[in-house]
């Protein structure tokens, strides 16, 4: 792995390290079964893109990359930051049949270990609130796509409702601590203690628009967003800059 880790880094790999056996069955749990529909949803431009070769970032036990190899042609490199999830990911992989097209290694989102335009498609899949600096790190993954390649991305989102984001907000300050203990013990309490909090301050200081302004920034171009489930969930994908 490049580069020197961050604090966020290291907190980041202290909170998932102990979670990669029961994490794909609690993510289902914690999002009211939604994870898999989201992910679907942010496949769904890149595989219409028909990619030859993808890099997954933040692809934790490789479902994504896994999801990636069953609806495109392309050879897909998954990187993770947790030595952990990457084990896990190494034995859903081999369990698919699939590890001849799916090569997992850690890697920093903020630095990643490959040449410019390496890839036609890039995905990242709950990255965001686990780095330190956005922008830099928007530029970093915009950097290995070769322009004109799909970038798609997959965040937990605060509901824009009122009525709706009181329930949220009564769910991942209760609910979610609570069924993260009964179903996984202190350490999915700790992830949900931690996850509203940052989802909250995540919005607060990067709204929507100004997301949409930063992949702009960053060389990202045609930007579009799709709320999901009542705004529990944003998809954002588009095109690397030509030129």
């Amino acid at each position: 792995m490049q580069g020197v880790a961050s604090d966020r880094n290291q907190f980041t790999q202290r909170l998932f390290q102990p979670l990669p056996q029961n994490y794909d069955r609690l993510a289902e749990v914690l999002s009211f079964g939604q994870n898999g529909r989201w992910r679907r949803a942010m496949v769904d431009p890149v595989a219409a893109a028909s990619p030859g070769r993808i890099v997954d970032v933040a692809t934790g036990t490789a479902g994504v990359a896994l999801q990636l190899a069953r609806r495109t042609p392309a050879d897909i490199v998954g990187v993770d930051l947790t030595a952990g999830m990457l084990r896990e990911g190494r034995r859903n992989v081999d369990a698919s049949g699939l590890n001849h097209r799916i090569h997992l290694a850690l890697g920093r989102g903020e630095q990643l270990p490959f040449p410019d335009a390496a890839f036609d498609a890039l995905t990242f899949t709950y990255l965001l609130r686990y780095v330190d600096d956005l922008q830099a790190t928007l530029s970093e993954l915009a950097r290995v796509v070769r322009p004109g390649g799909v970038i798609a991305n997959l965040e937990f989102l605060e509901p824009p409702d009122p009525l709706w984001r009181a329930a949220w907000w009564l769910y991942t300050r209760s609910v979610l601590p609570a069924a993260g203990w009964i179903t996984g013990g202190k350490d999915w309490y700790r992830v949900g203690r931690f996850l509203g909090p940052s989802i909250s301050g995540l919005y607060r200081e990067y709204p929507v628009p100004s997301m949409v302004a930063m992949w702009e920034k960053a060389g990202v171009e045609d930007v579009k967003t799709r709320v999901m489930s009542l705004g529990g969930g944003l998809v954002t994908w588009g095109n690397r800059r030509s030129g």
